[in-house]
């Protein structure tokens, strides 16, 4: 049962990077500082203070970029590297996991972030063309609560973090899927 449950942990984790990379590797780094999660070795560097640091200002910078129109289109591109990155990272840091070969671990959570950050990029244009850009930050905060609840759910009810991320990639789908029917018939 800890296998699936650090499967699920997992994914929900590299999934909420691909929201925002900042986000589950705060959420983990912090966790695992305070004693609530043991990280294995090399990822218990997430739980360093300088670390922490670094991340919460990097991640404070892609916060306000973020809601910047034309910006958010520069970071999302940096993000297609950073927030699979981060998704492989924190897939593999997850120790109920340890039964996988660490590659299989890293190449999961590239494909589960890039998925979620594929479907994100995809459907942001939608907001940014049907608002004129106005739409981007609230957008880009939902986003943003989605990718902490999910981190979240991910550490602590993991079954519940994999739902959310499920039903997230369908909206995306659907949303995505009708405004290029919509092009199609125009």
């Amino acid at each position: 049962m800890e296998l699936f449950s650090g499967l699920l942990s997992s994914l929900g984790l590299s999934g909420a990077a691909g929201l925002n990379a900042y986000i589950p590797l705060l959420v983990v780094g912090l966790l695992s500082r305070f004693g609530v999660m043991d990280l294995a070795a090399p990822f218990d560097l997430l739980a360093n203070p300088w670390v922490l640091l670094a991340v919460a200002v990097i991640g404070a910078l892609d916060f306000v970029g973020d809601k910047i129109p034309g910006v958010d289109h520069v970071l999302h591109v940096a993000g297609g590297v950073l927030n699979t990155a981060a998704g492989a990272v924190l897939f593999a840091s997850q120790t109920g996991v340890a039964d996988l070969p660490p590659a299989l671990s890293m190449a999961l959570g590239l494909i589960v972030a890039g998925g979620v950050h594929g479907a994100r990029t995809a459907v942001r244009p939608v907001a940014t063309a049907t608002t004129g850009g106005l739409g981007n930050p609230v957008v880009s905060t939902a986003e943003d609560a989605m990718s902490l609840l999910v981190s979240l759910f991910a550490v602590f009810i993991p079954i519940l973090a994999v739902i959310v991320l499920v039903a997230l990639v369908v909206v995306a789908y659907r949303l995505w899927s009708r405004v290029r029917g919509r092009r199609r018939a125009i």
